[in-house]
């Protein structure tokens, strides 16, 4: 079973990793192309690789990329190891891209010079979810993500002159998986998109996950689909089109409906091995659903160029083309060039999220590593938990202090003894995905007089039960590795493991 294992020993290897290096935010870009030039992302080869690029620029906010040692408590301070990347002036003839990264609590968009590698603008807008008192609900309107991308597009080229805004060639398009959008047939939102992170589909998923015969966890498509089919069966008698947040994007800027594979297999109803939708899938929700699924494109297909609307909207030329983009782990895999055999990924975000590459897709039954795919088609199994930074960020508001002052804490002597003095935090405040718990509480274990006003303790207990929950993660993937014989071995013996997200900012996090 995937779950807590005892914070006994926070200082000791992750079993499989012993020897491995940790590098933290980034590859760098200039060794990410083993082709060499990039300038042609968009020639029909590149045009994913070159997105993956920006949007692993993206995914955490420090803005370089490290190879670090084990000792890497030089290449951050005590603030968190934030690196401000200021915008340089673009080289007059280069062409310039854009990529945005819609995720739970915003969008970044950054652009980015692909022949020179600068960065020469940035740009954020923020948002939340919409209120609600229905536990296990987390929703929000597209039409947030339509004016995020709006807002943090005009932020990253407010910089640029009339020229440089020009030469802005394309979009690529980084998104939160598994959200369901259903449209009309006017192509008009019916509701609410339902997110990730929403498990009010507790019941549908283990139905669907009857029929499949492994587990399936209310995070995915599948399960809110038929939650809204049982739930609220008038919007569901209007659904004609049923689309990924990604993908809802790039309908808005493209005026086009179609979906990739990495994003795709995050949905119940695609066939990671043929590589198409899965009809028998889909009859387990609604007959009429491979209706309404989007046409499937490839990862080096473009998808069309901007409307007139998104032209306006964003402030940019309407001949800059829309890559297929794809789910945000599988961009982020990418990105920061997780594609070869014994590299592994984990982001430390507002979910927490390992990962490797290998050759062929890999089928978990006990539904703790997801089968999917990357940003190419390749298998991306995955684990994922829904409680990563949220336990730290509970203390945090809890006490009012920032991460940097908790951190300081957390390192005093008497608070930074690995196991906390017996001290536990169980993480699923939100319930949990792995293990397959959508109706879980989180809690305090080990409470003695005094503890509750020893911030820095708690601080450290909450890295300690979010860390421990992904190191059974990575232990569940290894033995699937073992199980499945892998050719590549990238599950067996991992060499690397790469980290980014906000979370990787943090010098607890890796001194674990």
């Amino acid at each position: 079973m995937i779950g807590m294992k005892p914070a006994n020993s926070c200082n000791s290897r992750m079993s499989g990793l012993t020897n491995s290096n940790i590098v933290i935010g980034r590859k760098p870009m200039s060794s990410l192309n083993s082709t060499g030039r990039v300038s042609s992302c968009f020639s029909s080869q590149n045009s994913n690789r070159c997105f993956a690029r920006m949007s692993s620029r993206l995914i955490s906010s420090d803005g370089i990329g490290r190879r670090c040692s084990r000792n890497i408590s030089s290449s951050a301070s005590s603030t968190g190891g934030a690196t401000v990347e200021r915008p340089v002036s673009p080289s007059l003839d280069k062409p310039l891209y854009i990529g945005l990264d819609v995720g739970t609590q915003g969008v970044k968009a950054l652009c980015y010079n692909t022949d020179t590698k600068e960065i020469v603008g940035r740009g954020a807008a923020s948002f939340g979810l919409l209120p609600t008192n229905i536990k296990g609900r987390a929703e929000q309107h597209p039409s947030s993500w339509i004016e995020g991308c709006a807002e943090a597009t005009q932020k990253a080229i407010e910089g640029l002159d009339p020229e440089a805004r020009a030469r802005i060639r394309g979009v690529g398009v980084s998104g939160q998986q598994h959200g369901m959008v259903v449209l009309d047939s006017n192509k008009q939102v019916l509701r609410p998109a339902k997110l990730w992170c929403d498990v009010e589909a507790a019941d549908e998923a283990a139905e669907l996950s009857r029929a499949h015969g492994r587990m399936i966890v209310p995070s995915f498509t599948g399960g809110k689909l038929l939650w809204l089919k049982r739930h609220e069966p008038d919007v569901f008698a209007k659904v004609r089109h049923v689309m990924l947040p990604h993908d809802y994007v790039n309908f808005w800027l493209t005026g086009r409906i179609v979906a990739e594979a990495g994003d795709a297999s995050g949905t119940t109803y695609y066939d990671m091995y043929n590589k198409k939708w899965d009809p028998a899938a889909m009859e387990l929700i609604d007959e009429k659903l491979h209706q309404w699924v989007p046409e499937l494109i490839g990862s080096n297909d473009i998808v069309g160029t901007l409307t007139p609307e998104a032209s306006s909207a964003l402030g940019l030329p309407q001949d800059a083309v829309v890559s297929s983009g794809s789910g945000d782990n599988a961009m982020s895999a990418l990105g920061v060039g997780c594609v070869d055999p014994g590299q592994m990924m984990l982001s430390l975000g507002t979910s927490g999220t390992l990962f490797a590459v290998t050759e062929i897709p890999l089928m978990d039954p006990s539904g703790a590593v997801c089968p999917f795919a990357d940003a190419t088609g390749k298998g991306l199994p995955l684990m994922c938990t829904l409680n990563c930074t949220m336990p730290p960020q509970e203390i945090a508001s809890s006490f009012g202090m920032t991460h940097p002052q908790l951190t300081e804490l957390a390192q005093q002597p008497e608070n930074a003894q690995p196991g906390c003095g017996g001290v536990h935090f169980l993480p699923y405040l939100v319930g949990e995905r792995t293990p397959n718990w959508p109706r879980a509480t989180g809690a305090l274990l080990g409470l003695t007089p005094g503890v509750l006003s020893r911030p820095g303790l708690l601080y450290r207990a909450a890295l300690e039960g979010a860390s421990f929950s992904l190191l059974a993660g990575l232990h569940r993937m290894m033995q699937l590795g073992r199980e499945h014989g892998t050719p590549d071995h990238a599950l067996l013996s991992p060499s690397e493991l790469r980290l980014v997200g906000g979370g990787a900012r943090n010098p607890l996090w890796y001194a674990c």
